[in-house]
């Protein structure tokens, strides 16, 4: 069975190999397990933010999110960004994706957030799949960034 829980600091390197397989997939970002420890200790050590797990029954880390708030002026409230949703490879087809975000999703209607957004890789069809499945709506915006 699959709990839902939040993560704590003895979970960072689990997490690190989590992020290990979603930047494979993922061209926008590469694997640097100092840069992933010092953004996982970040988003533990931050009031607003949180990492959610996915945890067997035996122990094992079998997934994870997160998620960040911000303020939209837009919706002139707070807001969530979901970031690393990311199932083991062995683990996927299961479920544990969708219950990853429905518990993200309880959370971040606890906090009074009004919308939750997140990035996809435009390749990663799976996943694009994924959240179609789970009432997700494209957007007409398109992700910038600047190194």
């Amino acid at each position: 069975m699959i709990q839902i829980r939040n993560a704590e600091k003895s979970d960072i390197e689990t997490l690190i190999e989590l992020l290990a397989q979603l930047f494979q997939i993922e061209i926008d970002f590469q694997v640097n397990p100092d840069k992933q420890r010092a953004g996982l200790e970040l988003l533990l050590n931050s009031n607003n933010a949180q990492i959610f797990v996915a945890q067997h029954d035996d122990g094992q880390i079998v997934g994870m999110c997160s998620v960040q708030i911000l303020i939209s002026t837009a919706e002139g409230a707070k807001v969530g960004f979901v970031e690393d949703l990311i199932v083991s490879s062995a683990w996927r087809g299961q479920g544990i994706g969708k219950k990853l975000l429905q518990h993200l999703q309880n959370w971040a209607s606890a906090q009074g957030l009004k919308r939750l957004q997140l990035l996809a890789d435009k390749n990663n069809q799976a996943a694009l799949d994924f959240y179609a499945r789970q009432d997700w709506q494209m957007t007409q915006l398109i992700a910038l960034r600047k190194l």
